[in-house]
């Protein structure tokens, strides 16, 4: 118990140190988000489901007190209606008062179960976490590639009016024809769709946002900051042993177990009696013949009670239960490690992918479709090249740029959910 209430408080603590920073600000900050960490910080703040699931591991923790104590003593009371005369006087009332004990071993199983609960419920907390944090962290990288998606497309959207400018000067002096001033506006109209779809994306990607924020959706955010991207190469067998020692789903699952466990233990405990120990007293009134010995003395009784725990069936059938409960457990654990490892064989192909694609545009197809575009913007000027030949580079840059921000915010996105997965914070893998 003192470990998790140890546990509790340490969390307690970390909660005011590092997520209220900055917080008595108020809502002109929250207007400033930019950052990945002014939205994690504001996340585990107020997101209601990660609240929710702090107060789950509250509750539990303090059920460990109650599964220690005692039942309450039972206070009993009698009233003679018709008096019962003794030798030493009559009997009017009598009080009693009686404490059962468990068997041994039953409070310790008990306040065993108790105890896994409370830390399974804190690894439930720490999965929460994790995955508001991913949700969090998905939907910025998000936000920050339509902030650069947009930037690309407005970029060639100048770029096709200085196509279409250069077509016309190109036509009044008859060294071009009409078609290209007209494929020229087609491939304007068709940016300008394109540029107009990415803005109004912006509505969804900010709500799913201002949901995890525990804020209206329709409030604005401004739009994040772009942040380094790298490309790292992750070991991938050492990420499976984080995974498998550290997720806390797994952890929670293993804490299960051990309630079943314990379970099993107190149906056991059910073959074997509860003891009472009490003492009753009884009031009695003087004796009626003077002279009598002891008149009026209250006697006291020291008193004894136990169950008969006599149908044996039925604990032998809540024993089978406990025990059908631990195969349970033990099969979910089996499963969810299974789910787990072979959703993270395929984050991580994913993520080297990403990875991969990452090295190829930037170092190859974006340079090479900026030479591309380059020259055959030299070469239609001087008329060696067709129109649909300066477009067709046009499109093969804003392709290629796109595709390079895609990889990057997939790879982002990628390693954030392999954190999730091994409740690792996998960044220091970068160095």
């Amino acid at each position: 118990m003192k470990s998790c209430r140890q546990a509790f408080i340490i969390s307690i603590a970390l909660i005011f140190s590092t997520l209220f920073v900055g917080a008595s600000s108020g809502q002109a900050k929250i207007n400033r988000l930019v950052s990945l960490e002014d939205y994690l910080r504001l996340a585990a703040i107020n997101n209601a489901a990660l609240k929710a699931s702090f107060e789950q591991w509250k509750a539990a923790i303090e059920q460990i007190p109650q599964a220690k104590s005692l039942a309450d003593p039972k206070f009993t009371y009698g009233y003679f209606i018709k008096e019962v005369e003794t030798r030493v006087g009559a009997q009017r009332q009598k009080f009693g008062i009686m404490q059962v004990f468990p068997w041994m071993g039953k409070i310790e199983a008990r306040t065993d179960a108790a105890s896994m609960a409370a830390k399974a419920a804190r690894k439930k907390y720490e999965a929460a976490k994790l995955k508001l944090f991913f949700e969090v962290k998905h939907s910025f990288y998000e936000y920050a590639y339509l902030a650069k998606a947009i930037e690309i497309a407005g970029k060639n959207l100048e770029l096709i009016k200085y196509f279409e400018e250069v077509a016309r000067t190109k036509y009044t002096t008859a060294a071009a024809s009409h078609p290209d001033i007209i494929r020229a506006q087609i491939e304007l109209a068709k940016l300008e769709e394109i540029l107009k779809s990415l803005e109004e994306l912006r509505t969804p990607i900010v709500a799913s946002l201002n949901a995890a924020l525990n804020r209206p959706v329709k409030d604005v955010l401004p739009w994040p900051k772009k942040e380094k991207v790298q490309t790292p190469h992750l070991n991938r067998q050492q990420i499976i042993a984080i995974l498998r020692a550290k997720n806390p789903e797994l952890l929670a699952l293993d804490f299960e177990t051990e309630i079943a466990k314990s379970k099993v233990e107190l149906a056991k405990k059910k073959f074997y009696p509860d003891i009472g120990v009490g003492v009753d007293w009884i009031d009695t009134d003087s004796a009626l013949a003077s002279g009598s010995r002891d008149s009026g003395n209250d006697p006291v009784v020291l008193m004894f009670s136990m169950n008969l725990p006599i149908w044996r069936q039925n604990y032998k059938a809540a024993e089978r239960q406990a025990k059908a409960n631990v195969r349970k457990a033990s099969h979910k654990r089996i499963e969810k490690e299974n789910t787990l490892l072979a959703k993270a064989e395929r984050v991580l192909y994913d993520f080297d992918d990403s990875n991969r694609k990452i090295i190829l545009y930037e170092d190859a197809l974006v340079p090479k479709a900026q030479e591309l575009l380059q020259a055959s913007e030299t070469a239609y000027q001087s008329g060696t090249v067709d129109f649909l030949s300066l477009i067709d580079a046009q499109q093969k840059l804003l392709k290629f740029e796109l595709n390079k921000e895609r990889a990057e915010t997939d790879s982002q996105q990628k390693l954030a959910e392999l954190e999730m997965l091994t409740g690792t914070d996998l960044m220091p893998a970068w160095e």
